[in-house]
């Protein structure tokens, strides 16, 4: 593509933030708190993402299945107690403050946290533009230093745009993770479209559903499959010999706080490493006890009964998945013994996680003038900040990817109020620290 240049005045934003998800969801909120309260000049700030509304894991739903996290850690709280933004002002406003409060619980349903959220997303919709793509992130170079970004989104008709910003904030979420081998399919799932999916088997009596996986998507699938087919048998395939429980004491909930960020990003690699590993069942693989016991309940029931619907095929693996004339072969083996079973199923669900998203592809050019460890990870600064050379004025943000730096609440929400403030001072402390932006500049060519 021939090289685009922009030399008439352009509007210039202050932070241009690619994905609206809850990260970056609590800094538009933070920008618009701090416009509504501050008297310096206001922070000029754009959200784009590529659905046409805002929605968070809506394949994962389930109307019974509770937050991991208390709703005090929503997306204002831990940053201002005071926000009209707050999980506890939603109640207020939908009526339910009191009955929420009866109910003697920190941790909502996911469905009502997600209502919340979309609360939140509607009060700050002059800040989003919906269903646009960003394919780009270009530099704008003035007198040989990149003072800026050309962000170039695409949309549903294939229209194509730029937006100029002096800051990027990318929040590209994760990506959900498969066995290796293994591609989604009508009859192969990943957990993530369970909902989205499921209707699809309406009309239809189903005999088998197979569920990879060991952590808390595994066993809410699990147990919402065994209940929503009650004529179905439910495999459950995991490496562990059974179900592990999170480590939701308090003393270990103190990884997740505000401080342990700091503590983290000081460390030595070493230290970093052992208080991943020292923690990784405050998040990784682990499921909530209540749901552990209400599944094995449900087998020793059928147990009793003498007629189990509910099988944990436990210390195995996946080793292929074929599907053939609308069912699928799911070959499974015991790595005790080595022996494989090939169970006939309606339908596998992969519920094996997610992964970062890469965001780094979408910066062309600018990934090379980007520093990285000797592992191949960005350097990112305590501000969340991408350290580049010396050439790159403007600022690239990252909303996670930077567990290696930041710690194990990274990707979480438990920070995410924190976090955006931080991202938000740092924006605004260099704003006032740089020189003004004429709004000319050559672009650099988009690939």
């Amino acid at each position: 593509m021939p090289q685009l240049r922009q030399e008439d005045t352009v509007q210039v934003f202050d932070l241009v933030g690619v994905g609206f998800g809850p990260s970056n969801l609590a800094l538009a909120i933070a920008v618009h708190e701090r416009n509504a309260a501050a008297a310096a000049p206001p922070v000029r700030a754009l959200f784009l993402e590529r659905q046409a509304a805002f929605g968070w894991h809506r394949g994962m739903l389930i109307e019974d299945a509770t937050m991991q996290v208390s709703f005090l850690k929503d997306l204002v709280t831990m940053r201002n107690p005071t926000s009209s933004f707050s999980f506890l002002c939603y109640l207020h406003e939908r009526g339910r403050l009191i009955d929420f409060v009866n109910h003697k619980s920190l941790f909502p349903l996911r469905v009502e946290f997600h209502d919340y959220l979309e609360w939140a997303a509607v009060r700050v919709q002059d800040m989003v533009r919906y269903g646009l793509d960003v394919t780009a992130v270009c530099p704008v170079v003035t007198d040989d230093v990149v003072d800026a970004y050309d962000v170039e989104v695409r949309d549903a008709t294939g229209a194509r745009s730029v937006v100029r910003t002096r800051n990027v904030v990318l929040a590209s979420g994760l990506r959900p993770a498969l066995p290796p081998g293994i591609a989604a399919s009508q009859r192969i799932w990943h957990s993530r479209d369970l909902l989205t999916n499921v209707d699809g088997l309406a009309g239809t009596d189903p005999s088998r559903f197979v569920v990879v996986g060991a952590g808390q998507s595994a066993a809410e699938v699990t147990a919402f499959l065994h209940e929503r087919f009650p004529s179905a048998e439910v495999c459950g395939v995991l490496s562990r010999y059974g179900y592990s429980p999170a480590d939701d004491s308090p003393f270990a909930n103190r990884i997740f706080d505000p401080l342990a960020v700091d503590d983290y990003f000081e460390a030595s690699t070493q230290v970093k490493a052992m208080l991943l590993g020292y923690h990784a069942n405050t998040n990784y693989s682990v499921v909530d006890t209540d749901l552990i016991e209400a599944l094995y309940k449900r087998v020793y029931r059928e147990k009793v009964l003498g007629s189990q619907r509910l099988r944990l095929l436990n210390v195995s693996r996946l080793t292929a998945a074929e599907e053939i004339a609308g069912r699928v072969a799911v070959t499974v083996e015991s790595m005790l013994t080595g022996a494989r079973t090939v169970l006939d199923a309606d339908v596998l669900v992969c519920a094996t996680g997610y992964a970062p998203a890469d965001p780094f592809p979408l910066l062309g050019e600018l990934a090379g003038r980007c520093q990285y460890d000797e592992q191949g990870r960005a350097v990112v600064e305590r501000d969340y900040r991408v350290r580049t050379d010396a050439g790159v004025r403007a600022g690239i943000y990252l909303q996670g990817g930077t567990e290696h730096t930041h710690g194990i609440s990274s990707s979480l929400l438990s920070n995410t109020a924190i976090r955006s403030a931080e991202i938000l001072e740092s924006v605004c402390g260099r704003r006032h620290a740089e020189p003004a932006l004429s709004g000319s500049g050559r672009a650099a060519s988009y690939a």
